[in-house]
């Protein structure tokens, strides 16, 4: 009797224990999406306090995003031989730690360093955050278990950014860096004890996570991250001077703006992971071309205040959905190095970030107008969708890899 009790319980029991370690590791993604969003919505407050201007202001944020392109691939390939649980806590330890010498950094060059080794673990923690989650669910299920861990970083866009930066504004911009290093410790405790030891693969090498460079379906899906989801941050980036400027939205309420943003990219994420465990290159083939559609009527909704803001809403989902799919498609092309290959994904975005908010730039600056970067984002995402095409032809000359 008591045997076969046991057999009853053991399902739920293991359901319970995948749901609270789901929960430590996007709980991370937490922290790291507020360090990553509340400094642009702090950066005034950081030129007063160190006494710069607003492009020394702007290098802040390009240390961040710099550290992420080159830390995914470095700590994961460095990491590979190390067992899954311990290297997260590591990467999740040094991103607080990094956080904490950003509070207490005197001058402006001791912080663009420290805002530099911040954005070292990003990548490389959601890289193996992604795979521990993987894992953890059968295969049907990755692309949900991945979005759930992503799910800590568009929660973080609705609540966590939003708090943050009134904190900040109200009692000092360098508390941003003590709350976010308390997230990641509080991650670090929660990781210890609710994330099961996973042994190393007894032939992980950095050799072995650096091969996965060497495939071309990977840096197809890089490519397509890049590409494709340049649009969605050449829109995001210039959404305060749009709504204020052309749907005529007073600033009191872009805070509202942001919130809006942010639900939909939690939306878009719970739905993206979900589609993504029916067919990965499906999903991709169907989402960017959303997205660029959501895009052309955004530049078009904007110039009135309730469809601009039905409208954030949209682009925000749509462009989400896309990040669980590319996850997987990351894993699928190179299952023998999932670390490195999973972390890449969020190297790419950050470039997209890059490459979408310096096109759009152009574009004002030539005079076009601030719904100019929406329709630079919908030729992205077309071109993205050109080069998802391109990845989906080629596996059916060659299949990925079981």
């Amino acid at each position: 009797m008591s045997s076969i009790l046991q057999t009853k319980t053991t399902p739920k029991a293991r359901t319970s224990h995948v749901g609270r370690a789901i929960v430590a590791l996007a709980m991370g993604g937490f922290g790291i999406g507020v360090t990553e969003f509340t400094m642009m919505g702090l950066l005034k407050e950081v030129e007063q306090g160190l006494g710069i201007s607003t492009p020394e202001a702007g290098n802040l944020i390009s240390a961040y995003a710099l550290g992420v392109v080159v830390g995914a691939p470095l700590l994961a390939a460095v990491g590979a031989r190390l067992p899954r649980k311990y290297l997260a806590l590591g990467l999740m330890l040094f991103f607080s730690v990094a956080n904490l010498t950003s509070f207490i950094a005197p001058d402006y060059g001791s912080m663009l360093v420290s805002r530099f080794a911040a954005g070292l673990p990003h990548g490389a923690f959601f890289g193996v955050a992604a795979v521990i989650a993987a894992s953890l669910v059968p295969p049907t299920r990755r692309g949900r278990a991945i979005s759930m861990v992503m799910a800590g970083l568009t929660v973080s866009n609705v609540i966590g950014v939003p708090l943050a930066t009134w904190v900040g504004q109200a009692y000092g911009w360098r508390l941003l860096f003590l709350l976010v290093g308390a997230i990641g410790l509080l991650t670090v405790g929660l990781l210890w004890r609710f994330v099961p030891f996973q042994a190393a693969h007894p032939d992980a090498s950095i050799r072995r996570e650096l091969g996965a460079l060497k495939r071309l379906q990977v840096w197809l899906a890089i490519l397509i991250g890049i590409v494709g989801f340049g649009g969605f941050f050449a829109t995001y980036t210039y959404i305060a001077h749009t709504m204020t400027l052309v749907a005529g939205i007073p600033s009191q309420l872009l805070p509202v703006v942001v919130a809006l943003y942010g639900l939909g990219m939690v939306a878009g994420n719970i739905v993206g992971g979900r589609i993504a465990d029916k067919s990965v290159m499906g999903t991709i083939y169907r989402i960017l071309p959303g997205i660029a559609v959501a895009l052309v009527v955004y530049a078009v909704a904007v110039h009135w205040p309730w469809s601009a803001l039905a409208m954030v809403f949209v682009v925000g989902a749509a462009g989400s959905m896309l990040v669980p799919a590319l996850q997987t498609r990351l894993l699928d092309a190179s299952p023998d190095a999932p670390s490195l290959a999973s972390s890449l994904n969020h190297a790419a975005l950050n470039v997209a970030n890059a490459l979408g908010a310096f096109l759009g730039g152009v574009v004002i600056a030539w005079g076009w107008g601030y719904t100019a970067p929406a329709l630079v984002g919908a030729v992205l995402a077309v071109l993205g969708l050109a080069v998802a095409v391109v990845s989906g032809l080629l596996e059916r000359k060659k299949p990925l890899a079981a």
